[in-house]
């Protein structure tokens, strides 16, 4: 496997487990990990009971895809996930904040627009 693509899928799940360490589940909802390395599918979500609400949802949502770019899906924290990964080693050309929409991403200096 490419090593720039190993490189991103460390930093990810690095950042994931951590975000996922500080939100760990209650009474009555559960933080859920799925982490799939062979696809580079990262996500945290939410499951369980808020009162009479159902919750259920991702917080975070994090793609590693074969050219090993990496597609910032969610970010639902006040981490600046993006900056993060920068911060780990993920150069921003190789972030694509796939939350924007493709025309706004143009907008959006050094990060990757696909």
């Amino acid at each position: 496997m490419d090593q720039l693509l190993i490189k991103h899928k460390n930093i990810v799940r690095e950042i994931i487990q951590e975000i996922a360490a500080m939100t760990p589940s209650d009474d009555t909802t559960e933080t859920q990990l799925i982490m799939d390395d062979e696809r580079g599918h990262y996500i945290l979500f939410s499951v369980g009971w808020q009162g009479d609400l159902r919750e259920y949802l991702p917080f975070v949502h994090i793609d590693v895809k074969p050219d090993a770019k990496v597609w910032l899906q969610h970010d639902g924290t006040d981490l600046r996930i993006a900056m993060w990964m920068v911060e780990l080693g993920i150069p921003k050309s190789q972030i694509v904040l796939a939350f924007q929409h493709p025309h706004r991403r143009l907008l959006i200096e050094d990060f990757a627009i696909n």
